[in-house]
């Protein structure tokens, strides 16, 4: 569908992570600048980093990826495309689950993995320092005391500025900030999928970022005729631009990462900063939501 909105990710407002880095609140998610099942290289590489410099076009200056996106091949596709990097742009990563294959994840925490995620990471992005480096997945079988450890003395090296969580409940944010400052909080997030409801509020009240992935899934919501799929149509807008604006909308410390391999898509994506409804129209939709 076209769109009349205007594609900048500028409208979506700031955040400053850790306070001291200040990012255009829409950001973009590299996990599908990969293969399928987030296995191998993209089908068409080319396109994909035609789509990381068009990123930086479109005034986004927050990219979220990680070490297991390929494995490897989402971190060097952004050096490839956009090293050496304009001042201001914020790259994040994930370490700390490894893969057998495609679709095929498992969480390992011990300290020397955790280390050699790191330097690894920073070899492939070329940087000397990741502004944030988040733990993709605690693992149940090792201490948070081990895993978390190692981070806060890599982080005293320098090696990381900031360090944030993926995939966790409100309990474990607070065990995780009596060892480490906690600046941020990936969970699975959106409108269709509201059981981190609790983590948002929880965010929000310590101003930790939040950044919710799988941010455009609506589920039943998005059916044609319904409340969501009305209100894109008077908007001129898709469904899944308005629950990106409906992130935006929900909490000023939400940071959503839309990924997509299409420039024509990413373009789409970022033009939902622009997407803004009334206050009824956002209690109608979160009426049906619920």
């Amino acid at each position: 569908m076209s769109t009349t909105l205007q594609a900048d990710a500028k409208a979506s407002g700031t955040f400053t992570i850790g306070g001291d880095l200040k990012v255009h609140r829409l950001g973009f998610g590299a996990m599908r600048i990969t293969g399928k099942g987030v296995w191998g290289d993209p089908k068409d590489p080319k396109e994909a980093r035609a789509v990381l410099r068009r990123t930086l076009e479109l005034g986004i200056n927050f990219i979220d990826t990680a070490d297991s996106y390929g494995p490897e091949t989402s971190e060097l596709l952004i050096a490839e495309a956009l090293h050496p990097y304009p001042k201001g742009l914020l790259i994040a990563t994930k370490g700390g689950l490894t893969r057998s294959g495609p679709d095929e994840w498992a969480p390992v925490g011990r300290a020397e993995y955790m280390q050699q995620c790191v330097e690894m990471s920073l070899r492939r992005l070329k940087l000397d320092c990741i502004d944030l480096y988040q733990l993709h997945r605690i693992d149940s079988k090792v201490p948070m005391d081990e895993t978390l450890g190692c981070l806060k003395k890599l982080q005293g090296q320098g090696k990381i500025r900031h360090i944030g969580l993926s995939e966790v409940s409100v309990a474990e944010i607070k065990k995780a900030r009596k060892i480490v400052t906690v600046v941020s909080v990936q969970n699975l997030y959106n409108l269709g999928d509201r059981k981190h409801d609790d983590v948002v509020d929880y965010c929000t009240e310590e101003k930790l970022g939040f950044i919710p992935w799988f941010p455009m899934a609506a589920g039943d919501l998005a059916k044609a005729g319904g409340v969501l799929d009305s209100a894109a149509k008077k908007h001129g807008a898709t469904v899944s631009q308005l629950a990106l604006a409906w992130l935006l909308h929900r909490s000023p410390v939400i940071l959503p990462i839309p990924g997509t391999s299409s420039v024509k898509h990413l373009e789409e994506n970022t033009a939902a900063a622009s997407l803004k409804l009334s206050e009824a129209e956002w209690k109608e939709i979160e009426k049906a939501a619920k």
